[in-house]
């Protein structure tokens, strides 16, 4: 991990849907209390709605403070879908928290273009350097430094190796071909081959990312959000590998109307033994605990399978991290709080803790779960690297994709409309 030759293959993910209103959006942004007391209120947006990582993340706050004694950190947590619906929202109002998390890419580099993000390049330099650089890129726009991050990964296939065992299934498979048969084995022995948080609509972006790296390769990818243009051949075939696997029928009943990390939904599918895979980060075997039983020594991992004839590699995996960006004028105490949350004790806690992959160096041989050590096998080897679709384009364009990929899924969008859909939008964001 943090090998240089792992670079950028696009910008990084977009946000969600506006449509929820302003209520519980005042109040962002920091100040003094105007007191004797001189307290400085820092208000932090998060994502880290699941446990452990939500009491973790609770505590470093409190040991922070306990640290600052004139700073007091009020923290905001918000499921995914509700975080950026919310922060599209804040951002159209102009008024972001003091800290907020960020995957980077397009969507941070909307906020940056809006002047509503803090510069953090020469605030930052004395510590930030020694970060792993492939964990850095997704917040560096025009060279300049607008997010930390404190985690990086990949997405992969989490699977159970006892229902493996179960359909017959000997080996995680490497090829688009092989995968398609074990689904096929899985559903012969009345197992429910995949989890898929269909309501959410992100997940299942991720398969058809995947697939277009595989046929066309990632620096193809690249190359149609450079030219705006994603109707070539290899997408439109990824949409019919894509196809392939739905007309199996893989997921699990009323897949789509399942949330992510609900009692019911995909993660808890497969934590509590009633799905033999998810297509997912790094973050997967905390949320599957969380929200179900957690499969334990059951659970394993493997990247996404090539495609046969394919241009792109096993090795160019897909995926990013979570990382932290300040509105503009975010006071001192708010890069401190950057800071303290970069530092090699904090990130020792959080790879021991909440399983996150560790982005200060000194920290990586504190790994020993043998399926994040997976990843991060992946990763060192990685030949290259694409962000989040969703969150790498324009906020508009990621959007696109989420709908028209969860459309194909659903069956109301042919492989062809989907390349058209995202195409005519990325030509209207120009």
């Amino acid at each position: 991990m943090g090998d240089p030759a792992l670079s950028r293959r696009g910008f990084l993910a977009a946000s969600a849907a506006a449509g929820l209103g302003m209520t519980a959006l005042s109040g962002c942004g920091g100040d003094s209390d105007g007191g004797s007391s001189g307290t400085t209120t820092i208000e932090w947006w998060n994502i880290s709605t699941t446990q452990p990582t939500k009491d973790v993340w609770a505590g470093l706050a409190k040991k922070f403070e306990a640290q600052n004694p004139g700073v007091k950190i009020k923290i905001v947590q918000l499921e995914n879908d509700a975080y950026k619906s919310k922060m599209t929202a804040l951002t159209a109002s102009g008024k972001l928290p003091d800290i907020f998390h960020t995957w980077g890419g397009g969507v941070l580099k909307q906020q940056v273009d809006a002047g509503l993000v803090e510069d953090l390049t020469g605030r930052t330099e004395e510590w930030a350097g020694g970060l792993l650089p492939v964990a850095k890129e997704p917040y560096l726009l025009d060279e300049k430094v607008y997010g930390i991050p404190f985690d990086i990964g990949m997405i992969g296939f989490w699977y159970n190796k006892a229902l493996f065992k179960q359909a017959d299934i000997a080996t995680p498979p490497t090829t688009w071909t092989g995968f398609l048969d074990a689904v096929r084995k899985l559903k012969t022995a009345g197992i429910t081959p995949i989890a898929l948080a269909g309501k959410e609509k992100w997940p299942g972006m991720y398969y058809w990312a995947y697939l277009a790296m595989r046929t066309a390769g990632a620096d193809a990818v690249q190359k149609a959000s450079d030219d705006k243009d994603f109707t070539g051949a290899a997408f439109v075939e990824a949409g019919r590998h894509l196809d392939e696997l739905v007309a199996l029928e893989p997921f699990q009943k009323g897949f789509l109307g399942a949330a992510y990390s609900s009692p019911t939904g995909q993660a808890a599918a497969v934590g509590n033994g009633k799905a033999a895979m998810e297509l997912m980060g790094q973050w997967a075997p905390v949320v599957q605990a969380d929200a179900g039983k957690g499969l334990g020594d059951d659970l394993g991992f493997f990247p996404f399978p090539e495609v046969e004839d394919g241009k792109g590699a096993i090795t160019e995996v897909f995926g990013g991290g979570g990382g932290h960006a300040l509105r503009r004028g975010a006071p001192q105490a708010a890069v401190d709080f950057l800071k303290f949350f970069a530092s090699e004790a904090t990130d020792l806690e959080l790879v021991k803790k909440t399983g996150v992959i560790p982005v200060v160096p000194a920290a990586e041989n504190s790994v020993t779960d043998p399926n994040i050590k997976a990843v991060q096998t992946q990763l060192k080897a990685a030949t290259g690297f694409q962000l989040y679709l969703d969150q790498a384009y324009a906020p508009a364009v990621g959007q696109e994709v989420n709908d028209s990929v969860a459309a194909l899924i659903a069956g109301s969008k042919s492989s062809e409309q989907v390349t058209e859909s995202i195409t005519k939008t990325a030509k209207e964001e120009q």
